[in-house]
């Protein structure tokens, strides 16, 4: 298949967003003195926000929460499901976490020498389920607008991946036609399945090398790889 358009997700493909998230907290965690809230190491904070947040994000991917259901529920439970008295964390908390997330840095390995590849054979283009002020920050921030001919926000779009009008909002964009074009994400449901359901081929990046489903064709464990098949 010869393809002319690539369409890239940001969050959990490209931008590493597990490895920056882990950073803020550990800095929030020290601000914050949360020790004296009983909590004796960041580490379980990380781990159960990451639970909680990777679950709310499925969430908000099928539309069944909105962005502040999102955010004003996922450091609430993460506390509570340590134990610990909600009235006595931070209210800043959340707002502090929001602010400076986006400004890290911390990229998947290879991720601009495969750009750069990618980026002299097709025309690329992102479709994020992010939300406009932090994805596009982190774009920025990055050095990785000047890959993308179009960087497609849900939030700004109003449909949510894996929604089929999405995908053909982007297609109109890049004036693409599904054959020639194919997706590349992290998401089983939102990049992978959603793509496939409007006909685009995908490829699923899968870093943590999780149980492949059925119904994943091609899959790949580091972006490295994308030179050998594109």
């Amino acid at each position: 298949m010869q393809y002319q358009h690539i369409f890239f997700d940001l969050d959990h493909t490209l931008w590493d967003f597990d490895k920056n998230a882990e950073e803020t907290i550990y800095e929030l965690y020290h601000h914050h003195q949360l020790k004296v809230l009983g909590l004796h190491s960041p580490d379980i904070l990380i781990e159960t926000y990451t639970a909680n947040n990777h679950q709310l994000w499925a969430k908000y991917h099928l539309g069944e929460i909105s962005k502040q259901e999102l955010r004003e529920t996922r450091f609430r439970k993460t506390f509570i499901d340590l134990g610990i008295d909600e009235t006595k964390v931070p209210i800043s908390f959340e707002d502090d976490y929001v602010r400076i997330c986006p400004t890290k840095t911390n990229l998947f390995p290879h991720t601009h020498e495969v750009l750069t590849y990618l980026h002299e054979k097709y025309h690329l283009h992102l479709i994020s389920n992010g939300f406009k002020e932090s994805t596009e920050y982190k774009v920025e921030n990055t050095n990785l607008k000047p890959y993308f001919k179009n960087i497609i926000i849900s939030e700004v779009v109003g449909i949510n991946k894996p929604d089929k009008a999405i995908f053909q909002h982007a297609l109109n964009l890049a004036c693409g036609a599904v054959h020639e074009s194919i997706m590349i994400g992290d998401s089983i449901e939102a990049d992978i399945r959603g793509a496939k359901n409007i006909g685009m081929d995908a490829i699923y990046f899968n870093p943590n090398k999780l149980t492949i489903p059925e119904d994943v064709d091609v899959h790949i464990n580091h972006l490295s790889e994308l030179k050998a098949l594109l």
